[in-house]
């Protein structure tokens, strides 16, 4: 009975220190992964910024359609930010 009891307790162990390291592995992932979603979004606002001025400074739409085109490419970059996230 002894000798169940510590075989159990052994099995037991290395059953919770399994489940530690895989859900250790996982949170690394996930951080992995809202990093390079961030950083996606990031680069998209500043890519959007960009294509807003160059659109004011060449004079070819009005604002407003510089506006929306910098809210598309803005979604667009949200979007592919949830694809990678998700």
């Amino acid at each position: 009975m002894n000798m169940t009891l510590r075989t159990l307790s052994r099995v037991t162990a290395v059953a919770i220190l399994s489940l530690t390291m895989a859900s250790a592995a996982l949170a690394t992932e996930q951080a992995h992964q809202r990093r390079e979603a961030r950083d996606t979004r990031q680069d998209t606002r500043s890519d959007a910024r960009d294509a807003k001025h160059e659109c004011k400074q060449a004079d070819d739409k009005s604002n407003h359609d510089c506006r929306q085109d910098k809210r598309a490419t803005r979604q667009d970059g949200r979007q592919e930010a949830r694809d990678i996230k998700y």
